[in-house]
């Protein structure tokens, strides 16, 4: 067990930059209008960081709890994050709200939300996804998809245009076999086929991942050689702790 917390806590810990797409291939530019990019300054690490994120309303993206940090700043409506296109849209983070159960020894509870400081302004390139009913259950063997610009090789670069990769929901057991007391089936979700290379890796925490146009799960952890099943946060059993933030906001 102390051989996986070294492996969760450093190589794939958000705190070398959270995960990225492998087995993927580029996005069709601004097909997923709802993506976030996010960058934000590490104070354990002093440097700045990456994660991914999702617009859920128009001031308000939902991202990782391990991608908390100071400066935080949201780019909606990009394809190339190294260039500046017309359609994005920059905009700071006034308040970030993790989860208060968040524990990130165990990358339990691992969802936050973040209050923009202005609206987005919803075009064709920025729109929100919709979010899970609370009873809302999904079951292995079912397609889902995730997004991000992370790297997309373990020892490679960042991306600079959007990569997708269609993943296959597991059954609990086979996270509960590769991640022992870490992993917790009644809030995340297992995802990944072993027997392929498609997974989401470093850069790629907090992207949603998408079933059926819903988001269901939020790209939380993993081995740090990229290899799948991976564990997502699963949006469903937040739902009540979702509205009654949102609520407050």
């Amino acid at each position: 067990m102390l051989l996986l917390f070294v492996l969760l806590s450093t190589a794939l810990s958000p705190r070398t930059e959270a995960g990225e797409i492998i087995g993927g291939h580029e996005a069709k530019p601004h097909s997923r209008p709802y993506m976030a990019y996010l960058q934000y300054f590490h104070e354990e690490s002093y440097k700045r960081a990456r994660c991914g994120g999702f617009l859920i309303q128009k001031n308000v993206v939902m991202t990782a709890a391990h991608c908390n940090g100071s400066m935080i700043n949201v780019t909606l409506g990009a394809h190339n994050i190294l260039q500046k296109e017309e359609s994005q849209q920059v905009i700071p983070v006034g308040k970030a709200i993790p989860h208060p159960n968040y524990d990130k020894k165990y990358y339990s509870n691992d969802i936050m939300l973040l209050k923009l400081k202005s609206n987005a302004k919803i075009t064709k390139d920025v729109k929100p996804l919709k979010l899970p009913q609370s009873r809302n259950k999904l079951r292995p063997g079912e397609m889902c998809s995730a997004a991000g610009w992370g790297k997309m090789w373990p020892n490679g670069m960042f991306a600079e245009k959007l990569q997708e990769v269609e993943l296959e929901v597991q059954a609990d057991k086979e996270c509960e076999s590769t991640f022992k007391r870490y992993y917790k089936p009644d809030t995340q979700l297992c995802v990944g086929d072993p027997k392929t290379e498609n997974a989401t890796f470093k850069g790629d925490s907090g992207g949603p991942l998408v079933c059926k146009n819903v988001a269901q799960g939020i790209v939380s952890y993993g081995w740090g050689n990229g290899s799948s099943p991976r564990v997502y946060t699963r949006i469903s059993s937040f739902m009540p702790w979702i509205k009654d933030t949102l609520r407050k906001m």
